[in-house]
C-alpha cells in the first residue's frame, strides 16, 4: 500500500504485478479499491495493476466539497500522470466506468483501452427507485457498506452520513453525458453489464451503440456486483479484451465490417 498527494490530499492506493501493460482499477461509489477482490490478483498475473481510493472513499480523506464526476476525473488524471506515468488501460466499475468515459473524452492520450462495468452515461439511465442508497444512512440496505466505511475512513466513522448524502446527490444529478459526447470517444471500449442491473438494459445498449469502437458483454446471472458474482467469467472477458487484437477477429463481422 502507498500514498500519493493529489490536490493536497494523501491518496491511498495499492499496486500489484511487475510485468505487462498498466491497468488502473477504478472502484464504484460507496466502496473503495478493496471491493475488486480477487480480480486484482488475477489481472496482476499479466499486468501492472494500480488500485486507487478516490477522495472520501476507503482510506483517502475527504473534503467539504461535494462529489462530482468532473472532480473525480481530474483526480484520476493526476493519478495516471503522477503514479502510473504512462498511458494505461482503465477498468471502471459503476462510478469508475463513468470516470473512464470522462478520461477518454478529455485525456484520450492517457487511455489505451477501457472497460466499463455497470456504468451509465446519464442519470436518466438508472431504473427509478433503484439507486441502492436507501432512504436513510442507517437503513439496513446500506448497513454492510456503512460497516466497511467505518472500518477504514481516516476522517472517522461519524462522517458516514455526510458521505452517504454526497453520494446520493451525485447519483441523482449525474452523469450528464450525451450520445454525441460518446461518439467522440475513439478509445476501444468493452461495455460490460450484469443482466440484472439498476441500469436500464436499453441504456447500456445505447452506450454500446454510441461508441465508435466497442464490444458488449452482458454477464448472465449477475447483478451490479458482477465482478464478485462471476469473477472467472468477468476476468476472462476483460483479459481477452485487453490483450486481443483490435478490432477483434470474427468470422462474420457486420457492425465491424471494414470493406
Amino acid at each position: 500500500m502507498s500514498t500519493c498527494t493529489i490536490d493536497g490530499i494523501d491518496t491511498y492506493y495499492t499496486s500489484a504485478g511487475d510485468t505487462g501493460s498498466p491497468v488502473v482499477l477504478l472502484h464504484g461509489g460507496l466502496t473503495d479499491g478493496a471491493s475488486w477482490g480477487p480480480l486484482t490478483t488475477m489481472l496482476a498475473e499479466s499486468h501492472r495493476v494500480f488500485v486507487p481510493d478516490r477522495r472520501g472513499h476507503g482510506r483517502t480523506p475527504d473534503t467539504d466539497e461535494a462529489f462530482s464526476y468532473d472532480a473525480m476525473a481530474a483526480e484520476t488524471i493526476a493519478f495516471c500522470e503522477d503514479v502510473v506515468g504512462e498511458p494505461a488501460n482503465l477498468v471502471g466499475w459503476s462510478d469508475g466506468g463513468i470516470i473512464a468515459l470522462l478520461l477518454s473524452i478529455s485525456r484520450p492520450d492517457l487511455v489505451v483501452r477501457q472497460v466499463t462495468i455497470g456504468a451509465n452515461f446519464h442519470f436518466s439511465g438508472l431504473i427509478p427507485g433503484e439507486l441502492g442508497t436507501g432512504d436513510s444512512p442507517d437503513d439496513e440496505e446500506v448497513a454492510f457498506v456503512k460497516a466497511m466505511f467505518e472500518a477504514d475512513a481516516p476522517d472517522g466513522a461519524a462522517r458516514w452520513s455526510t458521505f452517504w448524502a454526497k453520494t446520493g446527490e451525485l447519483w441523482r444529478t449525474g452523469p450528464t453525458l450525451t450520445t454525441a459526447d460518446l461518439a467522440e470517444i475513439s478509445t476501444p471500449t468493452l461495455v460490460m453489464v450484469g443482466d440484472d442491473e439498476p441500469i436500464q438494459l436499453s441504456h447500456t445498449v445505447e452506450l454500446f451503440e454510441s461508441l465508435p469502437d466497442a464490444d458488449l458483454c452482458v454477464v448472465p446471472g449477475a447483478s451490479h456486483d458482477a465482478p464478485l458474482e462471476q469473477t472467472g467469467l468477468v476476468f476472462g472477458v476483460i483479459d481477452r479484451f485487453l490483450t486481443g487484437p483490435r478490432p477483434p477477429e470474427t468470422f462474420a463481422p457486420i457492425r465491424r465490417r471494414t470493406d
